[in-house]
């Protein structure tokens, strides 16, 4: 699938990522993946839903953004690994993405989208997110270096 806007492209076709960006980002950028491994990208790249945002230069797409949905597509989708590069933010590109990911055709039958943020609760309340009641959900925390 894709969505255009401008002169850019949002796209869920995984030929199009650029996978060594992506890792640097998240390797280096982020604070949720810092030092992850080439080859843990690549496995959850292949193992999920992806959506590309891309510049369009010369009919090329240029990597500007990524996302990523985990998901059985029936009763619950992970939002993860939102990004824009750091030279395209300002131009409401991550309010896009978002709102392509949420209006999703396939996801619209799941019964809730969970997303974790240490600092863009603001863009996601946009879209209906909420802080979740912390009573109610639980998760298991795996030794930081087995994540990486």
């Amino acid at each position: 699938m894709e969505w255009k806007k401008g002169n850019y492209v949002i796209s869920t076709d995984k030929t199009w990522l650029n996978v060594e960006m992506i890792h640097k980002f998240l390797s280096e950028e982020s604070y949720w993946a810092k030092g992850i491994k080439i080859e843990r990208v690549r496995r959850a790249i292949e193992n999920t839903l992806c959506f590309g945002v891309y510049e369009m230069k010369n009919d090329q797409p240029v990597h500007a953004g990524f996302a990523r949905i985990l998901t059985d597509y029936v009763t619950t989708a992970y939002l993860c690994d939102v990004f824009i590069d750091k030279r395209y933010r300002g131009k409401g590109l991550s309010k896009w993405l978002v709102q392509t990911i949420i209006s999703f055709e396939d996801l619209q039958e799941v019964r809730g989208m969970l997303l974790a943020t240490e600092d863009a609760h603001g863009l996601y309340r946009k879209y209906g997110f909420e802080v979740v009641d912390a009573g109610r959900y639980m998760k298991k925390k795996i030794k930081e270096e087995q994540q990486k």
